[in-house]
């Protein structure tokens, strides 16, 4: 089973996908249409960048501050939630799920991707 099918059976998930570093693919599952999927991709993408750039620099001051390398981010709104670990994104129902059983799963699927690919 692949990961995207795995996230779409935990609890709350209604969309999962993955992009490619480079920016040039990308594939989804669940209740995006394709456009949706391919901007969804994107914004994960640009934000992952925007992150490991971010965390990178914060290292730069305090060397052993644990942020390096970062794994992923979240953001939460007041309806949705959306989970990014590598290059696997979420997108996750507030009301029926939760982001903590989430981020555990795809932390575990996803703990030997290589971050030096980004």
């Amino acid at each position: 089973m692949s990961i995207l099918a795995e996230l779409l059976d935990k609890p709350g998930v209604i969309a999962a996908g993955e992009y490619a570093y480079r920016g040039d693919r990308f594939s989804y599952k669940g209740a995006l249409d394709q456009e949706l999927a391919r901007l969804a991709s994107i914004m994960c993408r640009a934000t992952t960048m925007a992150t490991i750039m971010q965390g990178a620099m914060i290292a730069a001051f305090r060397p052993q501050c644990g942020i390096k390398p970062v794994r992923g981010w979240l953001v939460r709104g007041p309806q949705y939630t959306v989970c990014v670990m590598a290059n696997v994104f979420c997108f996750l129902d507030n009301a029926t799920g939760s982001p903590n059983a989430v981020l555990h799963f795809m932390r575990q699927a996803l703990a030997d991707v290589d971050m030096d690919l980004v």
